[in-house]
């Protein structure tokens, strides 16, 4: 979780046309989930982050993904709020359509059921 100096929420809005998410991503073999956080928030965003705390850990059908292949999974997430460290800077990657800050009134439906509590926790 990234939050502006007015609280509102950073979400990307996937190209893939799997509408909005938190950015995210897959643990790379040997790596750190704290360095994944920052990696992955790097290639989608731009931002470089500190990841401050874990705020909840989520699953189950909440958290199901169906793949084009028709693999179906349900993701294991654990959730971080950070802190952005040094402003966006280079190209993003593909995954990106486009990004925004929302506030909680004016959140879009997310790819994954994440509780809006959590995500605007302080």
């Amino acid at each position: 979780m990234i939050h502006d100096e007015i609280g509102r929420l950073l979400l990307q809005e996937r190209s893939s046309g799997e509408g909005w998410s938190l950015p995210a991503g897959a643990i790379e073999p040997g790596e750190s989930p704290r360095d994944a956080v920052i990696r992955e928030v790097r290639e989608e965003t731009g931002l470089v982050v500190e990841p401050r705390r874990i705020v909840d850990v989520f699953g189950g059908s909440g958290f199901r993904h169906t793949y084009a292949n028709g693999d179906a999974v349900e993701y294991t997430v654990v959730l971080y709020l950070c802190t952005v460290i040094a402003p966006a800077a280079g190209q993003l990657d593909r995954e990106t359509k486009s990004l925004r800050y929302f506030a909680q009134s004016e959140m879009p439906p997310l790819a994954l059921a994440y509780p809006l509590d959590a995500l605007f926790t302080p």
